[in-house]
Parts: C-alpha cells; structure tokens; sequence
C-alpha cells in the first residue's frame, strides 16, 4: 500500500510492524523496534547510554557479629568479608544495635577484607548484643554514582576507562584490557532497589522481550554474548536456565561448536542444553539486532536483524544444531526463573577485543 490518507484511527489488533525488503532476495525483516506501539498491559525498559556504565563504585556486605563486652578505653574488632575489596578503598560500617558514644570504624585490611573496630571511651563498661554488622566499601578512584544509574561493567580486568563512545557509531563500545581471558560486561546495577532493570523481575511467566543492538569489532580470538542469564559467565554449563546469543572463534575456555563462525542461540532448561547453529556467519565491523520473545507457555521466539530463526529441540551442551529461518519455538521454558540482561566479550589471546553496544531494550507483562 503506498501512501494513504485516513480519515479516522487505524486499529489493529495485532500491533505494527517496520519492515524493510531486500531487493536482491526478497526477504522481509522487521524493523520493528520494543514491539512496536506500546501497550498499557506491558511495562517497557529502554537504555540508550545518555550516561557511560562505570565500574560500580560500592561493594556492600553484612554479617551477624557480637561484640560482646567493651571494657572502658578497649575496643574490640571484628572482619567481614567484602568480595572486590582491595586495599586503598574508602569503607564505613553500621551496626544493627544502639552504639551511641562508641566510635565505630572501618578500614580494608587485605584483600576482601574489612576490619571494624569498636572503641569505647564512655567511661564504662558497655555489652553490645549480637546484631548484623554491614559495611560499604567505595572502591578508590570513583566518585559515587557519577556513571550511567541503570548498569555498570565488571569483568576481569575491566575498568571504567575501557566503557567509551565510538565516533562512527551511536552508543558505547566496551573493550578488555589487553591480557588473555579479560572481559569486559555490561550488567545492569545489582545493588538492592537501584535501578528497575534489576528491581524488576523478568521471570520466564512474564512473557518477557529482550533485545539489543551491538556491532562487531575486530573478529579474531574472543568470545561474544548477549541476552538473558543467570550470571554474567559466558560458559553455558553455569547457568541452569538462560537464553542468549554467543559467538566465538575457537573452544578455548569455552565449548567446542562444531562451526566457529556462526551465531548461535543457546537455551537451558532445568540445566539441559540446546545449541541452535543459525545460519549467520559473523562479520568484522558489523550490526546485528537480537531479539528474545517468551509468549505465554513461556516458549521463545528469536529474531536477528528482524529475521525469525528456529529453535532447536535436540540438546547437548557442545557441537550445535543447524537451524534455518522459521517459526519453530522452543520447549517451555522453567516456570518463575528470574533472569537478568548481560552482554559481554571475552579475549582468547593477549589482545585487547571489542564490541558496541549501541541500545537495549526490554518488557514484560505488567502482572503475569
């Protein structure tokens, strides 16, 4: 249909699509991003990086500790583990009980390790009951929450000088450090109540929909993924149940796929594998839009760069299934798993590798 007045609203009851048309071969995308036009039974999410993720400037824990009784001019003191705390950063404690007159501290002793300590100069004796100790660490060279609110990088060896923009193309590029095995992963903030990318569940009876666009760098020795997991590793073995994308060059620190120069789609449930071998061969310097949908049997639909791909039934967690374009979906997904979005790339040789990251999107049912 070419260009046509209306002269009331246009429905439909199926939303609308973007679509564009190869003149070579015919085949139709969808171009169509978030679902399309918004519907008030879902709750929408979009990052468009208006601000660069930086490593998350807090690392918090909390014990059960009892002080027990704190002679006059005595102090006692207690540690607590604090996985990331190094020496240098800046920590603060509190304790679950009244410590009116009592000076408390906190110093990073070793590595992962903050001691507090206790010090009574109130003139007397005082008994603090056991009570939860928590500390909060600032890692040294950060300035609070100065980065983007919704998501951060972590990594081996990342740092938040290695989060930049790309003058040729919209969003942030992500780079590793340089060494073998460096990664750089872009997550949403895990602190407790910080940002809704976390504060909200998007559980497999959600019908959740997820998607990103990234460009590729350079395609040598790396590992490469993007979508819906329990944790950030990039091993399929670690996760019992996920859906995501992963590309990479070779099985070392890794599983051996019997191509290394597809995509492919991995999707566990209850801790079995699936591996579907799409028919796309990564290319260096180059867009690709991915897409997870669950519907309401909480069964998934993928799309790349707006093209619907079947789903392998057959599992295994090496090797990899060759699939083509099509409608099939996968098996039910685990009732009520909550998972999070994480895209990230990992060096196979000592050369820093790279992706962008150029927007993400998700959505879900505003109640199941």
């Amino acid at each position: 249909m070419g260009n046509t007045t209306f002269s009331g609203a246009v429905r439909s009851q199926n939303n609308f699509q973007v679509v564009s048309k190869n003149t070579t071969s015919g085949l139709i995308s969808d171009r169509t991003k978030a679902g399309g036009l918004r519907d008030t039974r879902r709750y929408y999410l979009e990052e468009y990086f208006y601000q660069l993720p930086k490593l998350n400037s807090y690392l918090t824990a909390s014990e059960t500790k009892d002080f027990g009784s704190i002679a006059d001019g005595n102090e006692e003191a207690e540690e607590v583990t604090v996985t990331g705390a190094a020496l240098g950063d800046f920590a603060v404690a509190s304790i679950g009980v009244d410590a009116t007159d009592l000076v408390v501290t906190a110093e990073v002793t070793a590595a992962n390790t903050v001691t507090v300590v206790v010090l009574n100069n109130t003139g007397g004796a005082i008994d603090l009951a056991s009570a939860t100790l928590t500390v909060r660490v600032q890692k040294a060279g950060t300035v609070g929450f100065d980065g983007n609110r919704n998501f951060e990088v972590l990594g081996t060896n990342m740092t938040s000088a290695l989060a930049t923009r790309n003058s040729d193309r919209a969003g942030i590029i992500l780079t590793t450090a340089g060494a073998d095995e460096d990664q750089a992963i872009l997550a949403p903030h895990l602190d407790s109540g910080l940002t809704a990318w976390t504060g909200t569940l998007w559980g497999t009876e959600n019908q959740v929909s997820w998607e990103c666009s990234l460009n590729t760098n350079a395609i040598d020795n790396q590992k490469l993924w993007a979508g819906l997991k329990l944790t950030n590793d990039q091993l399929i073995a670690t996760d019992a149940n996920q859906a995501f994308f992963k590309f990479q060059t070779d099985a070392t620190n890794s599983e051996a796929f019997d191509d290394f120069t597809l995509l492919h789609f991995v999707h566990s449930i209850g801790g079995t594998d699936f591996i579907s071998a799409l028919p796309i061969t990564v290319a260096a310097n180059t867009n690709y839009h991915l897409k997870i949908e669950f519907d309401s049997e909480r069964k998934m639909s993928i799309f790349v760069n707006g093209v619907q791909y079947n789903i392998t039934s057959t599992s295994g967690s090496t090797g990899g299934t060759a699939v083509t374009t099509g409608t099939t979906k996968s098996g039910a997904m685990t009732d009520d798993i909550d998972l999070i979005p994480y895209i990230g790339i990992e060096a196979g040789a000592a050369a820093a590798e790279a992706v962008d990251v150029h927007y993400q999107c998700i959505s879900r049912l505003i109640f199941e």
